[in-house]
């Protein structure tokens, strides 16, 4: 049975009763058991809202051999245990007199009863946990970018955007800003705190940004905010994508990461006193981050598309440094209103990362920066994109790994980072990174044969 979800004395929880009890209230007639396998790929198993009960009851058995990166076919029984907490209605999925929930769930294994240990969520979990341990909560929230593009005769995508907007531009050149809108109406009806919204950079570009939470819940948004995102898109015959680089000499879409640790309900990284008002355990938290970064990488750019975002010139961070001023740094640390609002923001994700490796990734990186009292660097405050070589030499600057292949090799040399990822997650991680980095290296590339084929 699921200790959460049912009392000691036997029945549902308060919690999981009061989702059973809405499900009856809101017409709910199926109901969506979500989790991500390994590459961040959302997973769902649909039940009939009637088995809702027995769901957090018992669990949902699945054949884990089939999902990506968890067992082998011999150890193929797993279990979806719903967590109570995530109870969702789906808005593109309401009618009059019906509906569909979302419910994300944590995966166990059914041999040991115990949790799954290639579960990203669990990963997560278990960093938390660490922080824990350590005295300290964290809070992150993510700006994940993402592009709309048109679809052809057929629904297929294309990579022709539906307006020619650029940053914070308005309509007629924001066409988007009535999808925008509605995406916004959906997330905020699942329980997101929508911030801000606004048209990027590039054309067909766009962000949405929610409030900070606590990290297990903020990467269970992400993970819901692009399943929103790509559902209500396709609603205005739309395409969704969040690649990195869907369109080249343009900028790509990042997911940048802000992240703070509270201790005993006050932010353990403000120090009024410190001249960029960041405390002795921030800098260390931030320190553990750069030294880690090139392992770190390989979770946070997981795909090979990724490093065509991780170039000088298009506003993604290449070099290994802080500021607390310009954005040409991997992590910044912006102006904050109030002392709960000090924090670090991490700029070197892409939103095609699993959410739950790639916060777990950067906790872990940052917790061993605080255990072992890491020095944290000055910080850079010019442009470093304008530094050269010797310049760069000078400052002691290092450089973010080149394409996926450098990036695992960083992660197979870094102990802290493979212990965060958990050795079924980092074996499984690293067998297929590895296989589509080898695939993409002997494929030949539409740029490759318009230069060659009729000139040699």
């Amino acid at each position: 049975m699921t200790e959460e979800n049912v009392r000691t004395d036997g029945g549902l929880s308060a919690e999981a009763q009061a989702v059973v009890d809405e499900i009856e209230e809101k017409n709910v007639d199926f109901l969506r058991l979500q989790f991500t396998d390994i590459l961040g790929t959302v997973k769902n198993v649909s039940i009939p809202a009637s088995q809702a009960e027995k769901a957090f009851e018992e669990g949902i058995y699945f054949d884990g051999s089939s999902i990506d990166g968890f067992v082998r076919i011999q150890e193929s029984d797993m279990r979806l245990e719903p967590d109570p907490s995530t109870f969702a209605i789906l808005p593109w999925r309401q009618k009059e007199n019906s509906a569909a929930a979302r419910l994300i769930c944590d995966v166990f294994n059914t041999s040991t009863g115990e949790p799954f240990e290639g579960d990203p969520r669990g990963v997560l979990k278990r960093a938390i946990a660490r922080a824990e341990e350590m005295g300290y909560d964290i809070n992150a929230a993510p700006e994940p970018e993402f592009f709309l593009f048109e679809e052809d005769e057929n629904g297929r995508a294309t990579t022709v955007t539906n307006d020619a907007g650029g940053y914070f531009d308005l309509a007629p050149k924001d066409l988007a800003s009535d999808v925008r809108r509605d995406i916004i109406y959906g997330l905020e009806s699942m329980g997101f705190d929508i911030e801000a919204s606004h048209h990027e950079v590039a054309e067909g570009q766009h962000e949405i940004n929610f409030t900070y939470d606590d990290a297990l819940s903020t990467a269970d948004n992400v993970a819901t905010f692009r399943s929103v995102v790509r559902a209500i898109a396709a609603e205005h015959d739309l395409h969704a994508t969040f690649m990195p680089k869907p369109i080249a000499r343009i900028n790509g879409s990042g997911m940048h990461t802000h992240i703070s640790l509270f201790q005993d309900g006050e932010n353990a990284f403000h120090d009024g006193d410190d001249e960029f008002d960041l405390s002795e355990t921030a800098k260390q938290f931030t320190a553990g981050i750069l030294e880690h970064a090139p392992a770190v990488t390989a979770v946070c750019d997981p795909t090979v598309n990724s490093y065509k975002r991780l170039v000088p010139g298009y506003e993604a961070p290449v070099y290994i440094a802080w500021s607390d001023r310009n954005r040409s740094a991997l992590i910044r640390k912006p102006a904050a209103r109030t002392p709960a609002a000090s924090r670090i923001e991490a700029r070197f994700p892409d939103p095609s990362c699993n959410p739950y490796l790639a916060f777990a990734a950067l906790i872990h990186a940052g917790l061993d920066g605080i255990e072992r009292g890491l020095e944290c660097p000055d910080p850079v405050r010019e442009n470093i994109y304008e530094f050269d070589e010797a310049k760069r030499e000078e400052y002691g600057i290092e450089t973010l790994p080149k394409d996926l292949g450098a990036a695992v090799d960083a992660l197979e040399e870094d102990e802290v980072i493979q212990d965060a990822l958990g050795d079924h997650v980092y074996d499984k991680f690293v067998e297929a990174k590895r296989a589509e980095f080898k695939d993409y290296l002997v494929s030949v590339s539409e740029w490759e044969l318009d230069r060659y084929l009729e000139t040699f």
